[in-house]
């Protein structure tokens, strides 16, 4: 059993900047690939972007040359760098596990609880 913990999410103005982090336990993490979610009000929960377990970097159209992930396999955290953030980037994130590197939305077995990120115009 994999436990995913989301930290770093708040209230930032349009243009502003956040990192979210995201603690797993177990000893694994490094062999997980890990996926980043987010999910506004009345919307279904969308792909954000990924990072393999090489730690090379896949993301969604619009959130490309703005977020950024990075993984500390060392400290089993990934992160999701947020600049030039938009009214529309206003959700809740959710980190997520794909132990078998999947890529897939049914890959990902783990997640977390979620943190919420609001962007004000």
């Amino acid at each position: 059993q994999v436990q995913l913990v989301e930290s770093g999410g708040g209230l930032v103005q349009a243009g502003g900047s956040l990192r979210l982090s995201c603690a797993a336990s177990g000893r694994a993490f490094s062999t997980y690939g890990m996926g980043w979610f987010r999910q506004a009000p009345g919307k279904e929960r969308e792909f954000v972007g990924g990072i393999r377990r090489s730690g090379s970097t896949y993301y969604k159209d619009p959130v490309k040359g703005r977020f950024t992930i990075s993984r500390d396999n060392a400290k089993s955290t990934v992160y999701l760098q947020m600049n030039s953030l938009q009214v529309e980037d206003t959700a809740v994130y959710y980190c997520a596990a794909d132990p078998r590197g999947s890529e897939s939305y049914f890959g990902y077995d783990y997640w977390g609880q979620g943190t919420q990120v609001t962007v004000s115009s």
